[in-house]
């Protein structure tokens, strides 16, 4: 014992004295030496501990390689110049240049940030590659009424008297306007809908405008949107447009979209006819995804209670159709053990599955979040093909992986945010169910197996709904300034109709449909249909159903979205450490503060903050659409004349005290700038201000909002105002940045 003793002192004495006499020769008393030394220590120590969990983790390099290629995206898309294809394309190779040498770089976490520089280089250059790719004259001015003729390409009936058609242009006015490639039209009138076929060549009497920029600052970009659809306009026409009788015959792709939309508009019109009213409307939209006869108020109340996901093909609706067919066929195929134990029936209901998901993509129109869902959906079954674990994380990069690839602005659509968050939030919650250890006997000998089961369903439905909510519920309120406290309610009640009722029946009306017997399946599944928007319509009126939410700033957006995916990507304790960003994301919301003064695209009207912090709106003609779009980026539930309600006006302007005191004044005549010039801190004024007004702080007329385009101004020691044109910059979808 004390050999053993005295050879540990001597092992303590040996590793302090290096310390000491180190300390020594600095002059320097040995305790601080040594705190001093230890320092580089624990630094190395926390470099060592993140190798070894990078090691540990490596099969999950792959999901954050995804990540970082998104960043690139976000990077390029967050320029306010585009730039040149050459610089583009340089940072895409250095990227590979980059991916080649990670594998010879020794150290885990030198390779890591090489793999993740290199994706991120690679999503950059994808982005641009796209940009090129779609590239297309853009109507840049009000047009017309102008003769357009051109093929239509697809049909959107809103109503018997009201339909939105995109119509590729074959010759505009008199031919000297570069032709965009698509343009979307509205179509009014039951005779003008009549008209409205899938391929038919038509000539039209239209008037175009440009593609419409935000209504306020960070606000959704249509024009970015439709740029990347490839519309160059959107207008609507003067009567009905007339079908070409010499036009010329469609290609081969041109005739299948002919018939696959035909088929789609075939189906939607039956469904409707054996479902008569709201109920039909929606069923049509579930199996073609038809939604534009949706009644507003229908719509309101999905988005309300949390079951506004329902009314999209996506996934819920995409893995019913596919892995439903997946488990009836490979159920009937393990009837017959000759079968069953000769052959790979799990690969044949793959392929089944397959085959019926893609079907009833085609059906559906195509929409992006289809098509997400759809990925994700053919990496599951790829998985069960190739003997690997069809719900993983792995494939669900995977399919990120390719659509990003291919659309990369999909990165920045609600859609795509949305649902690959719910799906790895999702995946997440099944890893860690699969790690947790269960006593079965135990639990089945006290409560029995039914019960057993009965009570997993449960706790799995609301486990899953509450970790989507979650997940989800960020973007939500980022795009759509809303949360519905009682998504995991209505999902729990609504999920099990969908489930076995509503989508089993869609399945066997659309087989039926050829022999023309649709018409039980359908009536059960509008009663389905029916119960569902019973369900959405309470939940969506129970009191504090839905809260408004001010804007947040996308650097909480970004903070929260990494600390989430650090807490879902990982699997080993260090992943806990994603809820530091999620705190600094909720900070960084606590901190921001919303803007003073609101200022539209047209110039004609305002928003000042008062001392109650709600907005006022000044001017005679608000345009509606801006104003709830002012109301609702401010988490108020007020309607427009509740807002204009506090507004002191008179012919000449309107006056009202901002929330730091100062005085602003809106004018809307000439003759009321001299008064409103001598008085008021702040001056914004409808018309041209053609004489010096040096007394306010700021002034801002008319022309300013033409060329900046929607404004938002905060107060404060300085004066910050944020325009539309600054924050998109010059890039091709701005109608001020031109055609790149």
């Amino acid at each position: 014992m004390r050999t053993g003793l005295g050879t540990r002192l001597r092992g303590l004495a040996s590793r302090l004295r290096p310390e000491t006499e180190a300390a020594g020769r600095v002059g320097v008393p040995g305790g601080s030496a040594i705190a001093t030394q230890t320092r580089p220590g624990l630094l190395a120590g926390a470099f060592t501990r993140i190798a070894r969990n990078l090691a540990a983790e490596q099969e999950r390099w792959l999901p954050w390689c995804v990540v970082a290629f998104g960043a690139g995206i976000a990077a390029y898309f967050a320029l306010l110049t585009e730039p040149p294809a050459a610089l583009a394309i340089g940072i895409g190779f250095a990227g590979l240049l980059c991916a080649v040498a990670a594998p010879r770089s020794s150290g885990a976490v030198l390779r890591f940030i090489c793999v993740l520089m290199a994706a991120a280089a690679l999503g950059f250059a994808a982005a641009k590659v796209r940009t090129l790719r779609v590239d297309a004259p853009v109507i840049t001015r009000d047009m017309g009424p102008v003769r357009l003729t051109g093929r239509i390409e697809s049909v959107d009936i809103r109503a018997p008297n009201r339909a939105r058609i995109v119509i590729a242009p074959e010759r505009l006015g008199d031919g000297a306007t570069p032709l965009p490639r698509k343009l979307r039209l509205t179509l009014i009138g039951a005779k003008s809908v009549a008209t409205a076929q899938p391929g038919v060549v038509v000539s039209a009497l239209a008037v175009l405008r440009p593609p419409p920029e935000p209504a306020l600052p960070r606000g959704y970009d249509f024009a970015r949107w439709a740029y990347f659809q490839e519309l160059g306009g959107v207008g609507f026409t003067y009567g009905a447009p007339v079908p070409v009788e010499a036009a010329p015959p469609p290609g081969l792709l041109d005739r299948v979209s002919m018939r696959i939309e035909a088929l789609r508009l075939s189906m939607s019109g039956r469904v409707e006819a054996a479902i008569p009213g709201a109920d039909g409307s929606i069923a049509a939209a579930l199996i073609t995804g038809e939604r534009g006869k949706i009644d507003e108020e229908e719509v309101q109340a999905y988005r309300d209670s949390g079951l506004a996901h329902v009314l999209s093909i996506s996934g819920l609706h995409l893995a019913l159709a596919g892995l439903g067919v997946f488990w009836v066929l490979r159920a009937l195929l393990a009837l017959f053990p000759s079968i069953a134990l000769t052959q790979p029936i799990k690969k044949w209901a793959a392929v089944a599955a397959f085959l019926s998901a893609s079907f009833y993509l085609a059906i559906s129109g195509g929409g992006s979040p289809a098509v997400r869902s759809y990925l994700m959906l053919s990496m599951m079954l790829l998985g069960v093909l190739a003997d690997r674990p069809a719900l993983s994380m792995r494939a669900v990069a995977l399919a990120a992986l390719v659509l990003l690839i291919f659309e990369p602005e999909d990165l920045v659509d609600p859609g795509f945010q949305m649902s690959f968050a719910a799906v790895i939030g999702l995946i997440a919650l099944a890893e860690w169910n699969a790690s947790r250890a269960r006593d079965e006997a135990a639990t089945a000998g006290r409560f029995g197996r039914w019960w057993r089961k009965g009570r997993r369903y449960v706790l799995a439905m609301m486990l899953t709904s509450l970790v989507a909510t979650l997940a989800t519920t960020p973007f939500a309120i980022y795009h759509f300034d809303r949360a519905a406290a009682y998504s995991v309610l209505a999902n729990l009640l609504a999920e099990p109709v969908v489930a076995f009722v509503i989508m089993p029946s869609a399945a066997f009306a659309v087989l039926a449909m050829p022999a023309g017997l649709e018409a039980a399946p359908l009536h059960l599944m509008g009663w389905g249909v029916h119960v569902m928007t019973t369900i959405a319509h309470w939940v969506a009126e129970l009191p504090g159903a839905t809260t408004l939410v001010r804007a947040w700033p996308v650097s909480a957006l970004m903070a929260i979205a990494f600390g989430g995916l650090w807490i879902a990507l990982w699997q080993r304790r260090w992943r806990w450490l994603g809820f530091a960003p999620i705190g600094i994301g909720f900070a960084l919301i606590a901190a921001s503060a919303p803007p003073d003064i609101f200022i539209p695209r047209d110039g004609q009207s305002l928003a000042v903050r008062g001392a109650d912090g709600k907005l006022t709106i000044l001017g005679a003609h608000p345009d509606e659409y801006t104003a709830e779009q002012w109301m609702l980026r401010d988490g108020d539930r007020r309607d427009l004349a509740a807002a204009q309600a506090g507004a002191q006006c008179d012919e000449y302007g309107c006056v009202a005290k901002a929330r730091d005191g100062r005085l602003v004044a809106f004018s809307m005549r000439a003759a009321a700038l001299v008064e409103d010039c001598g008085r008021a801190g702040i001056v914004i004024s409808a018309v041209p201000i053609r004489r010096t007004c040096k007394g306010p702080d700021l002034v801002l007329d008319r022309f300013d909002a033409l060329r900046n385009g929607a404004s938002a101004v905060t107060l404060g020691k300085e004066i910050r105002i944020e325009t539309v044109a600054a924050e998109r910059g010059k890039r091709p979808w701005s109608r001020r940045g031109g055609s790149q």
